[in-house]
């Protein structure tokens, strides 16, 4: 029996498992929160830009108390579309950025316009730029801080800085498939890094690290510790959750995304489709829209609720909410690419006038718009028999009632758990496992599935797809060719 570690460097905290390398138990787990800058004037501080020291402190104080002991190897997961701009002595020449930075919009419309258009992005590396990729920061830090651009010389990731952190900062830096694939200058279907979309971006090349394969190990600290190749907090994520081909995860925030597991690399011709590698040698096509849990939100407050309160007066209605037909766009949508498009309520009468119908409305434009961007993937041969819910909204009763039906396949709930983590955690037992010579570079270490609550489409399967048929009618209608 061995033991491992995970550890998720998230936007906000660091979290740490540390596993049985055979069974995945967890046997401990630390928690700290990245610490805040000090001494800013109220609102000075900028929550894109960061002090990666702040990462490290928090780790150091996640890993206390003996948390490690005994730990024979450690994976590391760490948020994405983070971007650290090194000097070629490794230092910082200014905080890293993170996030869904928005000043970047217009680096990244101008990075699409450079390269020909959306299809010549999808062509080159699988997605069009937008304002979180990596790619875009550095066309926006080309424009905006044009001195500090020149001095950049090598470009790192959340997770390949802690990696090479953890290793003492050797001369080789490296990271994953996964961790590449969202910079927006590595292509999925290639394999390869595309360093002239950096200098189209940046204005000249920057040394960029070396990709491990899934089971590979970045290196050994001093003290014998072996450190996996890590990867982006997503497909951390998908590993921790034991995703195979076949299975989907529809992630419910404010805004909402759609990834699958799949064979090979998946493009859409209008750059719908983000085409992500995985931390398993697979590939993680995903779909984004625009709106989500945020169409629920809006209905709740106009109806003097909270989310619990709109899923009980949703289960008061049936499906087809009595001929109402939510298009969910409040904020544009990506899926279809309606950036400038408005929500609209269709099949107002006077009997459908009820607060429990507008409920039920809500929740099944939502899944509906969420439904759009699974077909997109299905029109692309991914194959879905399996959806896993995610998100605090996955728990509310009227979620659960309509997603089987909406989606056509089975739905699975899982647990709360740290799934990032775990499946850190995991990369380092497959990569130890390896390195002694008991496990295969090829497939992953196997651990339980987690506990989960799963819902079959059942008898009203039949009504839930005239429930999505009419919204497709709608959809339609009101736009039509949007696909």
């Amino acid at each position: 029996m061995g033991i491992v570690a995970g550890l998720d460097s998230s936007s906000a905290f660091t979290r740490i498992v540390v596993c049985d390398t055979e069974t995945g138990a967890v046997l401990r787990q630390g928690y700290a929160p990245h610490p805040q800058p000090t001494g800013e004037p109220d609102g000075g501080a900028n929550p894109h830009e960061t002090d990666p020291q702040a990462w490290l402190l928090s780790l150091g104080e996640a890993a206390g108390g003996g948390l490690l002991e005994g730990v024979q190897a450690i994976g590391v997961s760490a948020q994405q579309h983070g971007l650290l701009p090194l000097d070629p002595q490794g230092a910082l020449v200014r905080p890293a950025l993170v996030g869904n930075d928005k000043r970047g919009q217009v680096a990244a419309a101008d990075l699409v316009d450079a390269l020909g258009g959306r299809h010549g992005w999808v062509e080159a590396v699988g997605s069009v730029p937008h304002s979180a990729q990596p790619v875009a920061k550095l066309a926006w830090l080309a424009r905006n801080e044009p001195e500090t651009a020149r001095r950049i010389a090598v470009l790192m990731s959340p997770h390949d800085w802690l990696v090479w952190q953890l290793l003492g900062r050797p001369v080789r830096r490296t990271t994953d498939r996964g961790g590449a694939s969202g910079t927006g200058y590595w292509s999925a279907a290639t394999g390869t890094w595309r360093p002239d979309l950096v200098e189209l971006a940046l204005g000249h090349r920057a040394l960029l690290p070396e990709v491990l394969g899934p089971a590979d190990a970045a290196g050994t600290t001093p003290e014998g510790l072996l450190i996996s190749a890590g990867t982006g907090e997503t497909m951390a994520a998908a590993l921790g959750l034991g995703l195979g081909p076949g299975d989907a995860v529809v992630s419910l925030g404010a805004s909402g995304s759609v990834m699958a597991v799949h064979h090979e690399a998946v493009s859409e011709p209008g750059g719908l489709v983000t085409s992500l590698a995985d931390a398993s040698g697979m590939h993680l096509p995903v779909v984004n829209t625009s709106n989500a849990v945020r169409a629920l939100r809006g209905t709740a407050e106009l109806l003097g609720t909270d989310l619990e309160g709109l899923s009980e007066l949703a289960l008061k209605s049936t499906p087809g909410a009595h001929g109402l037909v939510l298009l969910p766009y409040l904020e544009g949508e990506r899926t279809p690419n309606l950036p400038h498009a408005a929500g609209t309520l269709s099949g107002l009468r006077r009997d459908s006038m009820k607060p429990e119908h507008l409920a039920r409305a809500a929740f099944e434009g939502m899944l509906c718009g969420l439904v759009d961007a699974l077909d997109v993937l299905r029109s692309r041969g991914v194959e879905i028999r399996r959806v896993f819910l995610l998100g605090a909204a996955a728990e509310l009763p009227a979620m659960q009632a309509a997603a089987p039906g909406l989606f056509g396949t089975q739905v699975v709930v899982p647990a709360p758990a740290d799934y990032a983590a775990l499946g850190a955690a995991r990369q380092a037992a497959w990569a130890l496992g390896v390195a002694q010579g008991t496990l295969s570079p090829h497939t992953p270490p196997v651990w339980p599935a987690p506990a989960a609550q799963v819902f079959e489409p059942g008898e009203e399967f039949a009504a839930w797809q005239g429930v999505r048929q009419q919204y497709i009618a709608t959809r339609e209608q009101i736009h039509p060719g949007a696909f």
